[in-house]
């Protein structure tokens, strides 16, 4: 009977031993992800998508496209016309233009790059509806932008004030920059 108590006590020891540890295929896929990074860009002539696929390479991150639900045209975006969608909607800082997809699984990202082109000094509107559109509480989002010459200070700005509970870094205009001085740029966020 000694033998049998022995025996029961240390193989209830070795399963109380072996359920206090986890191991890396245990843990739960938000933990197995944590480190994962996205680059999301929108881009209506393909530069921005250019310099985020370039971001995403050097950062080995997953990328997301920002769609509009509606495209935006040649029109549109003629800036020459007063009432084109693109200066209407930059001077309503309430439009929200619909996105027709959504990322799968956003809390699986720790970081989020976040890419446009700068339209009037600011990030298209199109990227509030994408920033208000997640629970970005606790990531850090770091905006990038093209540009044919303003800088990504007021986006950054409005980016903060959008982004409630998240590390929003400073931007950078990424026109121009080497490929080693953008590797050097992003080395240093230590993402």
């Amino acid at each position: 009977m000694k033998k049998f108590f022995a025996t029961l006590l240390a193989a209830l020891t070795l399963c109380m031993l072996t359920a206090c540890g986890t191991s890396a295929e245990e843990k739960s896929p938000a933990a197995q992800t944590s480190d994962k990074i996205l680059v999301a860009y929108f881009s209506c002539t393909g530069n921005t998508k250019k310099a985020a696929l370039e971001v995403a390479e050097l950062l080995k991150a997953d990328t997301f496209e920002i769609v509009p639900a509606q495209a935006y045209t040649s029109d549109d975006l003629n800036y020459q016309v007063e009432n084109c969608r693109a200066n209407v909607e930059q001077k309503d800082s309430a439009a929200r233009p619909a996105i027709k997809n959504k990322i799968d699984n956003p809390a699986q990202y720790k970081a989020i790059i976040v890419a446009f082109p700068i339209w009037w000094g600011a990030e298209p509107r199109i990227i509030d509806t994408f920033v208000e559109s997640l629970n970005l509480s606790g990531k850090v989002i770091v905006p990038v932008c093209t540009s044919g010459g303003s800088d990504i200070h007021s986006a950054t700005s409005n980016l903060r004030a959008l982004c409630k509970g998240a590390d929003v870094r400073d931007g950078q205009r990424l026109n121009g920059m080497s490929k080693d001085g953008l590797k050097a740029w992003l080395d240093g966020l230590k993402l």
